[in-house]
């Protein structure tokens, strides 16, 4: 028998109409389970004392027969740079430490108020801004399934405590691929949503823009479309079936693990036994200047807002100027380079968004959905920011992360969707749909998952090595 810990949300709410158990006692199954699994993978970097108190309110809410909705007493743990009232926002910087949220970002308020029980903060890397989980205020969280190697990022806090089953949910965020590679380096799904469908507002300088959207991190596919339904507010319209995919395994000349590929080609195989029309692309090259330049975009992003210390300074109750000798060395990188890069280089990454937006439409008259893998590598050390060789060739600090940021640059919705086990690692790939067909997208995914369930057995990352499933 499943420990409650081990149940996905709609287990759970399952769980509470039947008078099988309450939310409280979810709540402390979880964070028993997160105390436990804390000291070897260091995903959370804060817990809410007041989540007991919403999960008593969403108990007594179970009781009357009156649930909020489909996440009421679902514990759900937030990224640590979305802000959740009375908690502290430290954004993995130093430059925030101590700073304490006074209100609920927009989609944390909705989550709120549909019941869920946000119980704790999940780590990020310093603005969320690398591929892999550290900074230097919180540490280096490690992957569920070998805590030496990294889940990933900028996700990596809220996709370890997921996968370690220290709650079903996670809210995160994706603005290159944050969302997604995490997940399928951890087995989990991740689903980015469309540019505007789920709204933001009162927190962190976006430093995105609106390349940056909220998303959901869980176990299961249909938890992850519940809470992406309670995030946009709304019923995801109805979407005709996607049945043309259009297959990449490959961008460019960018190297993929050959054992990643081959479970791609075989997710593409299985797509065309379920009545689905695959063509495999000759080459994908439309992406190359966007994430050539992605990078130009975040670090003028953080420029902008180091140079508009007031505003920042007001966010961290600090006075300026700036203690710029507290950022770690990748975020120094980045401002540097945002702080040089002239006017003429942001409008050519504008303009590379014109063009790709361009060039996807084309793709999408003759085609319904883009297969691609979800990242091209499998976890590398912890303490690494960047696998440095695929497939035996020498790869810069973005080799790995390089199917995901056109999605982002486009405002597509993008799931991550795991597929099998490579080395004992778990991997996936990745479906991207038509701007505003969420809905098409998750049930494109849901074909696949019915035909082939992910159900594996969970990691339980404080056993001995040798005795883990």
């Amino acid at each position: 028998m499943l420990k409650l810990w081990q149940l996905d949300a709609a287990e759970l709410v399952g769980g509470f109409g039947a008078n099988e158990f309450t939310p409280i006692e979810v709540l402390d199954a979880c964070l028993a389970r997160a105390a436990t699994c804390q000291s070897v993978l260091n995903m959370f970097v804060s817990l809410d004392e007041n989540a007991r108190r919403a999960a008593e309110e969403s108990g007594q809410r179970w009781a009357r027969r009156e649930p909020l909705g489909p996440l009421d007493g679902v514990p759900i743990s937030v990224k640590d740079n979305l802000h959740v009232a009375q908690l502290s926002t430290s954004w993995g910087s130093r430059l925030l430490q101590g700073y304490v949220a006074p209100h609920d970002e927009a989609p944390v308020a909705r989550l709120r108020a549909a019941g869920a029980v946000l119980f704790g903060k999940t780590n990020c890397p310093e603005f969320a801004m690398q591929g892999t989980t550290t900074n230097a205020l919180a540490g280096t969280t490690g992957n569920p399934w070998r805590a030496d190697l990294t889940p990933g990022g900028s996700s990596g806090g809220a996709v370890a405590a997921v996968a370690a089953c220290c709650g079903p949910l996670a809210l995160t965020t994706d603005g290159g691929g944050s969302t997604r590679r995490p997940a399928s380096h951890t087995g989990l799904y991740g689903f980015k949503p469309s540019m505007g469908l789920v709204p933001r507002g009162g927190g962190l300088p976006e430093i995105f823009q609106d390349f940056e959207v909220v998303g959901a991190v869980g176990r299961s596919l249909r938890d992850v479309g519940a809470l992406t339904t309670v995030l946009a507010g709304r019923e995801l319209p109805d979407a005709a079936p996607l049945r043309r995919i259009l297959f990449v395994p490959r961008f460019g000349t960018h190297p993929v693990d050959p054992a990643i590929d081959a479970e791609v080609r075989a997710a593409a195989r299985r797509f065309e036994k379920l009545g689905c029309l695959v063509e495999e692309a000759v080459e994908f090259g439309i992406a190359e200047r966007v994430n050539a330049l992605w990078p130009t975009l975040s670090g003028a992003g953080l420029a902008w807002m180091i140079e508009r210390a007031g505003q920042f300074d007001e966010l961290s109750g600090r006075a300026a100027p700036l203690d710029l000798d507290l950022l770690m060395p990748e975020s120094r990188a980045a401002l540097q380079a945002g702080q040089i890069a002239s006017a003429t280089l942001l409008f050519e990454v504008l303009a590379a968004v014109r063009e790709l937006e361009r060039e996807i439409a084309v793709i999408f008259s003759r085609h319904d959905a883009i297969l691609t893998p979800a990242t091209a590598a499998l976890p590398w050390p912890a303490n690494e920011t960047h696998p440095p060789v695929i497939a035996g060739e020498s790869v810069g600090r973005r080799g790995h992360a390089v199917f995901t940021a056109f999605a982002n640059a486009a405002g597509l919705p993008a799931i991550a969707v795991p597929s099998g086990f490579v080395d004992g690692l778990p991997t996936g790939f990745q479906i991207v749909g038509r701007r505003g067909e969420d809905n098409a997208v998750l049930m494109l995914a849901r074909l696949y998952d019915d035909a082939h369930p992910w159900r594996p057995s969970w990691p339980d990352p404080t056993m001995p090595k040798a005795q883990r499933v």
